[in-house]
């Protein structure tokens, strides 16, 4: 994590340096007493993080922050907790250090910090998770390609050459194998409880001994299969 230090006392650089020597994987790129001069060095340069000083000649932290077009995550340091309400109005701003600063209170410091950064980027994540579960395929039907809703498909029957898909609106038999199709669903979604059958677990309504109620069929369970079906089922 890159960081600079805005200052106007030297003492208060050099232990803001210290502090984050002590501190695996914060680096501490650039030390400025002057804001302006900082803005400048921003204008061409990314950080991280920035320890920024709220009282300062000129130009304050909070005219500072002001400036800031697509602001790094920011940590207060300050001998004036009067302005602690004011610099939370800023999402980007993830904590307020009273001076003199200690180490415990600084690595908290840094801990929020690291998880502001991190939750961006866990949301994409999940973002591009979810965006890459299909909610639909198609199936060779009589030489037609129909498409089939996937969160619609309740349950799905192997009947020897071919497999019964059963929707919430209508049936279709495709020439296939369950272990073909069962690659192409998302495992959110859809279980194998039996070598004959696929089931939504979604659409669960009941379950009794080694059966399942999916709308209005039963369906069996088999022994191996019903330990995942129970873990599934704590998810649900």
């Amino acid at each position: 994590m890159n960081c600079i230090v805005i200052d106007d006392e030297k003492m208060a650089r050099v232990i803001v340096k210290t502090l984050c020597d002590e501190i695996k994987n914060v680096n501490l790129v650039e030390e400025f007493s002057d804001a302006i001069e900082a803005i400048k060095y921003l204008n061409e340069n990314k950080v991280d993080l920035i320890f920024l000083d709220i009282h300062m000649p000129n130009f304050s932290g909070l005219d500072f922050i002001k400036t800031l077009k697509d602001p790094p995550k920011v940590i207060f340091t300050t001998t004036d907790s009067k302005f602690a309400l004011a610099a939370f109005e800023y999402d980007f701003i993830v904590d307020y250090l009273l001076k003199p600063i200690e180490l415990p209170r600084f690595k908290k410091a840094i801990q929020k910090a690291q998880k502001a950064l991190a939750a961006p980027k866990r949301e994409k994540e999940s973002t591009a998770a979810a965006a890459s579960i299909k909610n639909d395929f198609y199936v060779n039907i009589d030489r037609r390609l129909i498409k089939i809703d996937l969160p619609s498909i309740y349950l799905i029957e192997a009947k020897g050459d071919y497999i019964n898909i059963k929707t919430e609106e209508k049936n279709y038999i495709v020439h296939s194998t369950l272990k073909k199709i069962e690659e192409k669903l998302p495992d959110s979604l859809f279980l194998k409880v039996h070598r004959s059958y696929i089931i939504n677990v979604k659409h669960i309504i009941d379950i009794e001994d080694n059966s399942v109620l999916i709308k209005k069929d039963v369906i069996p369970v088999s022994r191996s299969n019903r330990p995942e079906l129970m873990k599934r089922l704590d998810l649900l």
